[in-house]
């Protein structure tokens, strides 16, 4: 049988290909095409030609190269941890879109960097850095003291949600200690005393600071303090639904709490799920609250009463603060020290939530 004919490779056009077509040298073509200042000295009938070629060859400027001149790849990076339990990680998708869409605003390029692990994985944070990005965003980064003193100096960081103060790098967070005191407060309000508070991981700055709300707002209410009423879990719903399983299970012949204050959305929904797989009905039976008012919070049935993070709005100022700090890195402004953005919180009311006091 005869071979098939091979196709001819189809490159991209280069400066030398529009330079020969326009019958002048590369050197020329690229003045003329990337806007130098010495694209003055040729004449106006030279750059029709070199212009027309250009078009005929479908000639295209190879931004990589370009970037590497000016040292500027005009695209920043967003590092990450995502677990393996599967479930959706819904902050992580409603701080994206707010980066996504300054990005956008920007005309900026965004890559994406996943870790299993903020500690073993530390390591990779340097190859992220190696050129490809101008500067990488840290979305709520679990790291120690010591291990935050060896990111690389070449590249600009800004953290989201920090677990501990970064040396050198700019964190945006949220009034999570107050957002919680408000939605404890609220369910006091509603006639609620007794308030189980469905905990992140212990030694998480966000955890401690939601529980330290917590814990404020039943001493302004003279209620009492019930270490038993607290069950450290995490942040995900496969962790909030299995803690709040075994928590039913170990008291059954004890009364249910009036509510229960996840310190997360998604925590909020496993706590639904197990309460439903319970029978245990929602307003009515127990009260139920989250935390970051994500796109799960309003889509639960019933509706969750949550505390709003600004979350997509704080994914922008992440990144209009990034790129702050790269033109101080590349001497394009003045340098400052990086202090702290605290955005405030906002207590939102739905459907998951009873008024005891009209009974």
């Amino acid at each position: 049988m005869p071979r098939p004919a091979k196709r001819k490779a189809i490159r991209a056009a280069t400066l030398a290909d529009v330079g020969r077509e326009a019958g002048v040298s590369a050197m020329a073509a690229s003045a003329v095409l990337n806007g130098a200042r010495t694209s003055s000295r040729i004449s106006p009938e030279t750059r029709e030609r070199i212009l027309a070629a250009a078009t005929k060859l479908r000639y295209r400027p190879n931004a990589a190269a370009r970037a590497l001149a000016e040292r500027k790849m005009n695209t920043i990076g967003v590092a990450t941890v995502f677990d393996e339990s599967g479930d959706l990680n819904h902050y992580f998708l409603e701080v994206f879109n707010g980066v996504l869409e300054a990005a956008a605003h920007h005309n900026q390029n965004t890559t994406v960097f996943t870790l299993h692990d903020w500690e073993q994985d530390f390591g990779r944070l340097n190859g992220f850095c190696d050129g490809r990005i101008d500067g990488l965003i840290l979305v709520a980064p679990i790291i120690s003291n010591e291990t935050a003193k060896h990111l690389p100096e070449h590249t600009p960081f800004v953290a989201l949600h920090a677990n501990v103060p970064i040396p050198g790098v700019l964190n945006i967070e949220s009034d999570e200690e107050n957002g919680a005191y408000e939605i404890v407060r609220h369910l006091i309000a509603k006639g609620h005393r007794r308030i189980l508070h469905l905990a992140g991981q212990s030694g998480l700055l966000g955890a401690e600071r939601r529980l330290n709300g917590y814990r404020r707002a039943l001493v302004s209410a003279r209620i009492p303090f019930d270490a038993s009423l607290v069950v450290e879990a995490g942040f995900s719903a496969s962790i909030g639904r299995r803690a709040i399983t075994d928590w039913l299970k170990g008291n059954q012949n004890k009364p249910l709490p009036d509510a229960i204050f996840c310190a997360s959305d998604p925590m909020a929904v496993g706590c639904l799920e197990a309460l439903s797989e319970a029978g245990v009905r929602v307003p009515e039976d127990v009260s139920v609250t989250g935390f970051d008012d994500s796109l799960a919070a309003r889509t639960t049935r019933p509706q969750l009463t949550t505390v709003r993070q600004p979350l997509r709005v704080m994914g922008m100022k992440a990144v209009e603060s990034l790129l702050t700090r790269i033109q101080q890195h590349q001497g394009q402004a003045d340098h400052t020290e990086p202090k702290s953005i605290v955005f405030p919180v906002e207590l939102v009311e739905r459907a998951s939530v009873r008024n005891l006091k009209a009974k």
